[in-house]
């Protein structure tokens, strides 16, 4: 019997999306939901469970989409997961998953993520998330959660609903972390991440913003007011750059800078937004991961002409996924690969107008597992841009570190911690980017759940 054809989820149209930030996956109608779930075999050893950074009950919840119980759904993923509308549409479910999935061997495997999204997309439109949340009453015990992304909402959901008084302090002007500053609009639509807020702000969580903890409070400060644990979710908040000359010439963007002004400040509605952002007609993003996708994605939306990716392996070893990368192919991002650039060259007003570059090769597989770039000799060329914008990760601040020395961290400047996520100082933890270096949202989920179990535990046993 031959297995039926996945249902894919519809998208907005190209010349549509490349004009506006409008979300682009439009998620799955009822009844592409329930045909996708009657696709699930329900295997009994749950192969795609393995994949999974949270452990979700994927067959489970499924079965019940197939049956149209869509609230019972919803609850199921919500054991494990506190914010199922996002993961559903930033997490790479095809290489966790649904590549575990066993309809992967003979055609195509379950939609995963776009079922999540679906059921978290219900709930939201019915008011479920809404409803009155079963929760511990107050122990008047205080714990400090420092970073609202993805890590922080779930140490801060899962404290507050066993009695914890539970305060946020966010360093930027509103709460989300990454999922609100560094994740474009047309991906995840900040409305989206304003409802998981909102329930955070339900279960009594109290959310500071504008606070930097290292400038504002020191940890030592924190606990003198009253906070008997300290969590850490800071995540990576500092650029990477490429050290090469002229990259301070104008018009030299970090992807941060670009997407914080765009998803934060929305610098794509000037003058409604009193904050412009301007490319030119040729855009060059040095990068090939997912936030170069990103950046260069939003150059196209911001009036560019032209977007190249620039990157120095091939696009079999780029680190994007391949959705993106697909999205990013539609809109008319072109890939400029084996390109390593060495110098920026500017006008004699301080303007960029290109790099000179490297032809590269590539060679035996590095640390990494992807072949090595080797410079071809002689193979120096001009490549023409009047905006660039630097894509090649982030490293974290190291505010913390200098006020608070006590916390240990490693070569990279992440927090070192152990496998209950408990740093080197007594009562504080860490978990997400901070810890993982750079990760998914749901990596970063799974170890904010180990920290709230541990901070929850150590309170109750008397360690801190």
């Amino acid at each position: 019997m031959p297995v039926k054809k996945r249902v894919e989820m519809r998208k907005l149209p190209v010349e549509e999306r490349i004009k506006s930030f409008n979300e682009v996956m439009l998620g799955l109608t009822e009844e592409q939901a329930i045909e996708e779930a009657k696709r699930c075999l329900q295997c009994p050893n749950h192969p795609c469970m393995e994949g999974c950074p949270l452990n979700t009950e994927i067959p489970k919840f499924i079965k019940k989409i197939a049956e149209r119980d869509f609230l019972s759904a919803y609850k199921i993923i919500k054991e494990k997961n506190p914010i199922p509308a996002i993961t559903g549409r930033v997490c790479p479910q095809e290489v966790r998953c649904e590549a575990k999935c066993t309809l992967q061997r003979v055609g195509e495997p379950i939609a995963i993520g776009a079922l999540e999204r679906f059921v978290a997309d219900w709930a939201m439109r019915e008011g479920v998330i809404k409803e009155e949340i079963t929760k511990a009453p107050s122990n008047n015990i205080r714990v400090a959660v420092v970073g609202s992304g993805p890590s922080g909402i779930t140490v801060a959901a899962n404290l507050a609903k066993l009695g914890y008084e539970v305060t946020i302090f966010e360093a930027l002007q509103k709460p989300g972390g990454l999922l609100i500053y560094g994740i474009p609009e047309f991906k995840l639509p900040k409305k989206v991440v304003e409802c998981e807020i909102d329930h955070l702000k339900h279960l009594g969580v109290d959310i500071q913003t504008n606070v930097v903890i290292g400038r504002t409070y020191t940890i030592k400060e924190l606990f003198q007011n009253g906070y008997r644990a300290i969590f850490l979710g800071i995540g990576l908040g500092m650029p990477r750059f490429l050290n090469i000359p002229g990259e301070n010439l104008v018009n030299i963007y970090t992807a941060n800078e670009i997407l914080i002004r765009t998803n934060l400040m929305k610098a794509y509605l000037f003058p409604k937004y009193d904050t412009p952002i301007k490319v030119g007609d040729i855009v060059a993003v040095v990068g090939g991961g997912n936030v170069a996708m990103d950046a260069a994605r939003t150059a196209i939306r911001l009036g560019a002409k032209e977007v190249y990716i620039v990157y120095r392996r091939s696009e079999e070893e780029m680190p994007a996924w391949k959705k993106e990368l697909i999205n990013a192919k539609e809109e008319g991002v072109k890939l400029q690969l084996l390109t390593q650039p060495i110098r920026f060259i500017g006008d004699k007003d301080g303007r960029v107008t290109g790099m000179e570059c490297l032809k590269m090769q590539l060679g035996e597989p590095d640390a990494s597992g992807r072949r090595r770039p080797i410079p071809i000799k002689g193979s120096e060329f001009i490549f023409k841009a009047d905006t660039v914008i630097i894509a090649v990760g982030y490293r974290p601040n190291p505010l913390i570190q200098n006020t608070t020395p006590e916390i240990k961290v490693n070569e990279e400047g992440c927090i070192i911690v152990d496998k209950h996520c408990r740093t080197s100082m007594n009562g504080v933890y860490a978990a997400g980017d901070i810890i993982l270096g750079e990760a998914t949202v749901a990596e970063a989920i799974g170890t904010g759940r180990i920290a709230s179990t541990t901070i929850h535990q150590d309170i109750r046993e008397g360690r801190i």
